[in-house]
This record gives C-alpha cells, sequence and structure tokens, in this order.
C-alpha cells in the first residue's frame, strides 16, 4: 500500500523520531540512506521496519517496509537529499559497566555533528567502549550521519560523572587538557580511558580531578584550539601506538 499523506498517523510517527523525546519514548531512531541502511543490517542491529519513497528500487532485505509517496517520505527524511530507503532502528541500551580494554569517555560534548565523527574514529581505533555524560544525542540524524555506520559498532554507556566514574574504578584516566604533557612524549599505560571535554569548556572539574595523566596536543601559539573531534582522533590513534 503506498501512503501519500504527510499526516498520516506513520509517517507522523517516523518524523517524529528526528526529536530526541519522540526517540527516547519509542526507543528507536533513523539511519537513512541506502550505504548506511544496508550497514545497518549487516552490523545485525533490530530493525523495526524499512520506509521507501516510491520510486526506490533498491534491496529491501526481506524486512518489514513501507512505501511511501514523495511528500510523505520527504516529511520523515532529515537529509536535504534523500536516497529514498529509511529505516526505524531500535536503539541498543547498554548497562554501565567497566571496559574490557581502552575506552573513551566524553564529557559535555554538545555538538552532534562531533559525537559522531568521534564514534566513528573510536571505532577505527579500537575504543568500541564509550561513556558519555552530558553529550548531544549519538543517536540524533545529524550524528548517525556524522558516525557513519559507527554507532552500530560503539558499544555506548550513558550515565552521570558518578556513575561512570564508579564503573571506571581502577582504570587510568587520560585527560585532554592544554595544560598537559605532550602527547607525542607521553607513554599511556595499557588499560586507560582517554576523557574528552566540551568544545566550550573542555573537562568538567569533576573529571580533572579524577584524572591519572592530563595531556596535550602541541599547537601553534596562534593557534587556540583544536575541534573536538579532530583532538580526539589525534589522541586516540597516538595513545593507542
Amino acid at each position: 500500500m503506498l501512503i501519500t499523506s504527510k499526516n498520516n498517523p506513520l509517517v507522523k510517527e517516523l518524523s517524529a523520531l528526528k526529536e530526541k523525546k519522540f526517540r527516547r519514548a519509542r526507543g528507536s531512531f533513523l539511519v537513512e540512506g541506502a550505504k548506511m541502511v544496508r550497514e545497518c543490517v549487516l552490523s545485525g542491529m533490530e530493525i523495526i521496519r524499512l520506509a521507501v519513497r516510491e520510486d526506490y528500487l533498491g534491496e529491501t532485505y526481506g524486512l518489514e517496509t513501507v512505501i511511501l509517496g514523495t511528500e510523505a517520505f520527504k516529511a520523515v527524511a532529515d537529509e536535504k537529499t534523500p536516497q529514498g530507503i529509511l529505516a526505524e532502528v531500535k536503539i541498543p541500551v547498554h548497562a554501565i559497566e567497566p571496559p574490557q580494554k581502552r575506552c573513551l569517555l566524553l564529557d559535555g560534548v554538545a555538538d552532534p555533528a562531533n559525537v559522531g565523527a568521534i564514534i566513528r574514529t573510536a571505532v577505527a581505533a579500537g575504543y568500541e567502549e564509550l561513556y558519555l555524560v552530558d553529550c548531544a544525542d549519538a543517536f540524533s540524524p545529524k550524528s548517525v550521519r556524522a558516525s557513519m555506520s559507527g554507532v552500530f559498532f560503539a558499544k555506548l554507556m550513558q550515565g552521570t560523572r558518578e556513575e561512570l566514574l564508579a564503573a571506571l574504578e581502577g582504570v587510568s584516566l587520560i585527560a585532554a587538557d592544554m595544560n598537559g604533557e605532550n602527547v607525542f612524549t607521553f607513554r599511556a599505560p595499557e588499560k586507560y580511558c582517554l576523557c574528552i571535554g566540551s568544545e566550550a569548556n573542555g573537562l568538567s572539574d569533576r573529571l580533572r580531578a579524577a584524572a591519572s595523566y592530563t595531556v596535550k596536543i602541541p599547537m601553534d601559539a596562534r593557534t587556540e584550539s583544536l575541534n573536538a573531534a579532530v583532538s580526539a582522533g589525534i589522541l586516540m590513534y597516538l595513545l593507542a601506538n
């Protein structure tokens, strides 16, 4: 059956997932585009349904699929030039627990694009366990796009600073801060948690106080700071090698 109206209840339901409060209420999020949907399927994530535009001719993987008219699909999609397929996917919920190896903590990272880009790099660099406190929603459309499928493979644990620090007890915390030691000469312990703070204010006082080490990326005096995602990427690779 073809759904053409933007006011159809299912269209409204899917469109609402662009907002955090509705993602939380339904426990699901949107994945857009043929490549992202394919990688989501391959990752084993629980896909609730697919929605395809009426002119879409690609794979639907044997999943429950609804067909939407052009205007109805546009109402659901967040991308400016949607490819004609999207998936409603169940948000994975992970209990807060100690890490198995090196990991990452994001403290107040507010830009969803930065959160997504950091997740993308973290998975690539072998930091698959991520702890998030007061961050932008990792399952927002912007963050999911920026993660380039990383969000399908990362173990994301969210909680208060005290809850996360309790899980990280006994793990060396490495704070990223401009007052730290040169990361190029620093030697990290075998197991650690790299802590990245907010774009505007850096790490919270609580995380600074709990850190075992503090490292910085040396920069030209004319440069005040680097983008949070860029800094995180550089530090993750340097500390891991």
